[in-house]
């Protein structure tokens, strides 16, 4: 009973005394998923619901939530919030959402993150309940945190680490090798287009025994930041499909470049090397590749053939490649 901080000597709830602690910043990630209908995602993905600025009114709710965590949870602190964010994404039948949470002082901020996606969800759920009176907010749980005296944790079954399915996720084999896929498309993200490479670059993946999170779907404008939340739990690879070309929209390598630690320019060569042997339009692609950290980022074209011919050039090296940038691998 004692090991339990909101517990006393006695048993009785208490609240924690963190006068003592020290002020260091502090970052929690926490997700959930609203499981719904296709036809309730193609109808917020267009902005078409019966209740308008779905995903904005839900994203408002999940912050002014986190900023009264204090008021809603008893034994929660009152914390001088710097920043909440709240993002969403979609699988063919969920929403997913992801709320991050920071602020400096002597204590965390899950509580704030796991809050703003639980109130985002269920603001969800009173957009689309007109349409799925049925829809389930599923998975609220901390996705990591870091700060204090314990430094980072990161929950074992989060996306992409050991194939336990985190929001919107299926199954996979447990492997210890993890991977995100990005799908840059503005008419995928409006569901006006089928997405017709991230599942190509997901089922590749899985084959190699990674556990996949995604694909995660953004529009080019929002590439950006989708890639950030990609990057973000550590993954072993990023992989991005579309926005490498030269249309005034196409901003996926400008995205990766600005995230990037070291380029690896000899991957983006070969697989434009590759698209030319099957069409002369590969030598437009704009792709890179390097690393965020440990974390090997790749940029594919957006059409299928292009993601073919990428994959086949990744194919002989991507072990070797990510065993060199976990510290290990010949170097012969």
């Amino acid at each position: 009973m004692t090991d339990l901080s909101h517990l006393d000597d006695q048993g009785r709830a208490r609240m924690v005394d963190v006068s003592s602690k020290t002020d260091t910043t502090r970052i929690a990630v926490a997700a959930g998923e609203l499981v719904t209908t296709p036809e309730v995602v193609a109808l917020v993905r267009a902005d078409d619901m019966p209740k308008a600025d779905v995903l904005a009114t839900a994203r408002i709710a999940g912050i002014a939530a986190a900023k009264r965590t204090w008021e809603l949870i008893p034994l929660c602190h009152q914390l001088a919030l710097s920043s909440v964010k709240v993002m969403f994404d979609f699988t063919d039948t969920s929403i997913t959402i992801e709320a991050t949470a920071k602020t400096k002082g002597p204590t965390g901020v899950e509580m704030e993150a796991l809050t703003a996606v639980a109130v985002a969800g269920l603001t969800l759920h009173d957009m689309v309940k007109a349409v799925d009176p049925a829809a389930v907010l599923d998975g609220v749980r901390l996705i990591s945190k870091e700060g204090g005296k314990r430094g980072h944790w990161t929950r074992d079954d989060a996306p992409g680490r050991d194939g336990t399915p985190g929001a919107g996720e299926q199954p996979v084999e447990k492997t210890g090798r993890s991977a995100a896929v990005v799908v840059a498309s503005t008419g995928v993200a409006a569901g006006t287009r089928e997405d017709r490479t991230g599942p190509l670059i997901r089922s590749w993946l899985e084959d190699k025994g990674f556990a996949v999170r995604g694909p995660l779907v953004h529009a080019d404008t929002d590439i950006a930041a989708g890639l950030v939340d990609a990057v973000r739990p550590g993954p072993a690879l990023v992989v991005t499909t579309g926005g490498t070309g030269a249309s005034p929209t196409d901003a996926t390598p400008e995205a990766t470049l600005a995230l990037l630690d070291r380029e690896l320019p000899g991957i983006a060569e070969s697989i434009r090397q590759r698209g030319l042997e099957a069409t002369p339009h590969a030598v437009l692609s704009r792709g890179v590749a390097g690393l965020v950290g440990h974390t090997v980022v790749v940029n594919l074209p957006g059409s299928p053939g292009g993601v073919k011919d990428g994959l086949a050039a990744l194919d002989p090296i991507l072990d070797h490649l990510l065993a060199q940038v976990a510290g290990g691998g010949a170097h012969e």
